[in-house]
């Protein structure tokens, strides 16, 4: 088998776009191209491969990221199709990781939407190579060279189609390629010229007017695509099957090939985790480097676990196969990882790349289910989702008997609610959501504890804390000497820094602060490697409570298009909502206004905009950061556990707790 796999060229591609962009359907029609499914399904009648939860067949979304393997003129190609609703950017973020090249499918009817701009730029931030896919050429409204300025505006000017359009809307009969001798002769020169312009070689060869080897500049931008600077596009109707062919071409002539050795010792990392009725926690496992074969014991270097391999598969849909073996640069899945989590890393953390942080949960609601149910029954089911998506951050509070999760939105709620009773047979509902505010210190300041009572106990730390820039979150040093302070407690002090700020005054997480040690001591009989433990969050509440914080609350990026009658009423909502927005842009009778908005303001507002422009308007958002709360804004959560500032009680609460 090992033999076999040696040698084997792969690339690991991510599908990504806005939705409705016609994502899945795409999928579904490279796995039917390429030989990998007999007959096609479709979204619409919940029969795609890759939509293999029940509620994605339902609802006609992909809610998962879903991976998929064929192979294409002898290239093995990993397909990982992602969700292009927003409530799942999580999903998005942790494919991104994972990935080697992408593509980015855009719309020539809705052409380039929020959504595609912000997964373009964590694409930009890891500089991996994309191509484009202007999918539905053939509906009403298409109009592919409005869509191409569109995406040279919004994306980049770096945008380079390779392909012609025949036609568009219903006159639309495919697209001839670029590097064909005798194609449309105005868009070829355009496509050489492209290129001309941004290599001096390539200039000087152009304006001497020698006949070109049209080989030899494919080439060229095969290898700016594969480093990410130039950026191929083609055109298609994915439904149809049209352009299909080309953008399987199009992957194996300007994507890398990933890379990694099979001899070197393994690094990997968990980017997803599904669950199997027989066989439990399916591991979604991206190598980096070395090889993992079945039975083979691996660390979890995140946790500090051994596991044991029970199984490696390739897993399409619903259907899955025993390969027994996972080697560098490939994707599939593991069984027999106890307790694993998404974002775990197996072996080595050498060779993982960062990752792109898109999503951020912007919303708390509080989990309710009928009288009669089990308590630990709901909480073991969501725990278990936690560690499938780490951003639901499953918190319950013992004293209170309240379960409370983050999500990204709605319909991420009614997902929740329907794999809570497809897999556990949990009827649950949710509360209201609200919005997460966080906290920032008012002005620079100290605190100071000294623990010395009750004995036995001896920590003294003074802090000194500073608001730092917007978006920075904590910055931790210390410039106590080891002689004052041992390494051990300093990295117990260090370790316990961000676990205190999770609550600030307000009860909300602090962020945007610079944190600095300045003054430590220990006792030599007196001192429990614990006291620093206690310590700390004694010493930050008394600092923050001596400079005061300040709310910070969501802010979301928006864009809205409505016809140009709605305008006026648009204008005056925003303003109404405490939003700021850009001088609007007319577009033949419709009105397209950008801005911010804070989220606590707008969280019903797309639903009633949809209702007074009659469904005649567009709404996208993305999360744009947390910025100050005006003085008038409000907003309190109640403590989880005993404050800091009341020491006594806090002090004898943490020992029992550190006891038990």
């Amino acid at each position: 088998m090992m033999t076999e796999q040696q040698g084997i060229e792969r690339i690991n591609v991510g599908i990504f776009a806005h939705v409705d962009a016609g994502k899945t359907t795409t999928t579904e029609h490279l796995l039917y191209e390429s030989g990998r499914i007999r007959a096609l399904g479709s979204v619409d009648t919940g029969t795609a491969l890759t939509d293999s939860m029940e509620i994605e067949q339902q609802r006609g979304i992909s809610v998962r990221a879903a991976l998929a393997s064929f192979a294409w003129k002898g290239v093995q190609i990993n397909l990982v199709d992602t969700p292009g609703h927003v409530d799942f950017l999580s999903e998005v973020e942790r494919s991104l990781r994972v990935m080697d090249c992408a593509v980015l499918i855009l719309s020539a009817v809705e052409g380039v939407q929020a959504q595609s701009e912000m997964i373009w730029g964590a694409l930009r931030k890891l500089r991996i190579p994309t191509l484009i896919f202007m999918n539905k050429m053939d509906r009403t409204g298409a109009d592919p060279f409005a869509v191409l300025k569109q995406a040279r505006t919004y994306l980049s000017t770096d945008i380079i189609p390779v392909q012609h359009p025949l036609g568009t809307e219903q006159e639309y009969a495919g697209a001839e390629d670029l590097w064909q001798a005798g194609a449309d002769n105005a868009a070829q020169t355009e496509l050489l010229e492209a290129l001309a312009e941004r290599d001096e070689t390539l200039l000087e060869t152009y304006m001497s007017g020698e006949v070109t080897d049209l080989a030899d500049w494919k080439k060229h931008l095969a290898k700016q695509a594969a480093s990410a600077a130039l950026f191929p596009l083609i055109y298609g109707v994915a439904a149809k099957g049209l352009g299909i062919t080309a953008l399987l071409d199009a992957m194996v002539d300007y994507f890398p090939r990933a890379g990694g050795s099979a001899e070197r010792p393994v690094s990997g990392i968990v980017y997803n985790i599904q669950r199997d009725p027989g066989m439990g926690r399916m591991a979604f496992v991206r190598l980096y480097e070395g090889t993992l074969r079945n039975r083979d014991t691996v660390l979890n270097y995140t946790q500090d676990l051994q596991g044991k391999v029970t199984q490696i598969r390739k897993v399409e849909g619903g259907q899955t196969q025993d390969v027994g073996l996972l080697e560098a640069g490939d994707i599939a899945v593991v069984y027999g990882l106890p307790a694993v989590r998404v974002g775990d890393v197996l072996g080595s953390p050498a060779a993982i790349p960062q990752e792109a942080k898109l999503a951020v949960p912007l919303l708390t609601v509080r989990v309710f289910w009928p009288e009669g149910t089990e308590d630990h029954k709901v909480i073991g089911a969501v725990q278990e989702l936690a560690d499938e998506d780490p951003l639901l951050d499953a918190q319950w509070l013992q004293d209170e008997r309240e379960l409370h999760i983050k999500v990204m939105g709605p319909i991420q709620l009614e997902i929740l609610s329907s794999v809570l009773e497809s897999r556990y047979g949990l009827a649950v509902s949710f509360g209201q959501p609200s919005v997460i505010y966080k906290e920032t210190p008012a002005r620079a300041g100290e605190g100071f504890i000294a623990y010395t009572m009750p004995k036995p106990c001896w920590a003294i730390l003074r802090f000194r804390i500073e608001p730092g820039p917007p978006g920075s979150g904590l910055a931790y040093e210390s410039v106590v000497r080891s002689s004052d302070l041992l390494p051990q407690y300093q990295n117990e002090t260090a370790r316990r820094v961000p676990e205190a700020l999770q609550q600030g005054l307000y009860g909300w997480e602090v962020t945007d602060l610079k944190i600095t040690l300045v003054e430590g001591q220990h006792h030599v009989w007196h001192t429990h490697p614990l006291d620093f433990a206690v310590a700390t969050p004694m010493g930050l509440m008394e600092g923050l409570a001596n400079v005061g914080t300040r709310l910070l609350e969501p802010i979301l990026q928006v864009r809205i298009v409505v016809p140009e009658e709605n305008g006026g009423r648009v204008m005056n909502d925003l303003v109404h909502m405490r939003g700021t927005f850009e001088p609007p842009v007319l577009q033949g009778g419709r009105m397209l206004i950008e801005g911010r908005l804070p989220l606590a303001t707008s969280l019903d507002y797309p639903v009633h905009l949809s209702s007074f422009t009659k469904g005649r308007s567009t709404f996208t958002s993305f999360f744009a950061g947390y910025e100050l709360c005006p003085p008038e804004v409000t907003a309190e959560r109640t403590r989880r556990g005993v404050n800091p500032l009341d020491q006594a009680k806090y002090i004898l609460s943490v020992r029992k707790a550190l006891q038990g």
